[in-house]
């Protein structure tokens, strides 16, 4: 048998792996979810200070063509949210997304990490759900979600990520924000750690 049949069995094999462990896509159809792929269940998670991991670097370029890196954001408390077009609890997410944005402005950067789309789709959904904040377009390289693997991996979509002074991830949510206290909390509680 040669290699690339055996590779992509193997690929094949954690993929069933993966969709079987965190539910099935037959009861997504079942209850008229129409996800059609295994998001995360908004499980969140906060960090102590003492257990952050290093800084995260990363740098990007935003759907408008601007540089957006950890540099630009150094020693200010910032929130990253990893996202697309296509993925319905983004869509569902994103007006609270944008409301806290709106409320933490000049405070507290937002930042989305268009894992997929092209710049001109990351426009008009800024514009449909009135996101006041740049998305760095990381479909063609992933340089972004690789540079947050390490540390925190933002591992289902959306993920939110609350990162500290120190450019640390300090919380996590994965999958859909249920609530904008949770993720409000979270924020606060970081911005508190400078007092």
């Amino acid at each position: 048998m040669n290699l690339r049949v055996l590779a992509a069995a193997g690929a094949v094999a954690l993929l069933i792996a993966g969709c079987t462990s965190n539910g099935s896509l037959e009861e997504q159809y079942a209850d008229g979810s129409g996800q059609g792929y295994i998001s995360g269940d908004g499980a969140y998670t906060e960090i102590p200070a003492a257990d952050r991991g290093a800084p995260i670097v990363f740098e990007g370029v935003d759907e408008h063509g601007d540089s957006i890196s950890s540099d630009s954001l150094a020693g200010q408390v910032y929130v990253v949210n990893f996202w697309y077009a296509g993925c319905p609890p983004c869509r569902v997410e994103a007006p609270d997304l944008a409301a806290l944005a709106t409320d933490y402005e000049g405070e507290v950067p937002f930042i989305g990490v268009n894992v997929t789309d092209s710049a001109d789709v990351a426009i008009t959904f800024a514009e449909k759900f009135g996101v006041p904040y740049p998305s760095i377009i990381d479909a063609s390289t992933a340089s972004v979600q690789l540079a947050f693997a390490g540390a925190v991996a933002p591992n289902a979509v959306p993920t939110t990520l609350v990162v500290d002074g120190e450019g640390r991830v300090a919380a996590r949510i994965s999958g859909l924000l249920r609530d904008q206290s949770i993720l409000k909390s979270m924020v606060d509680t970081v911005l508190a750690e400078d007092d």
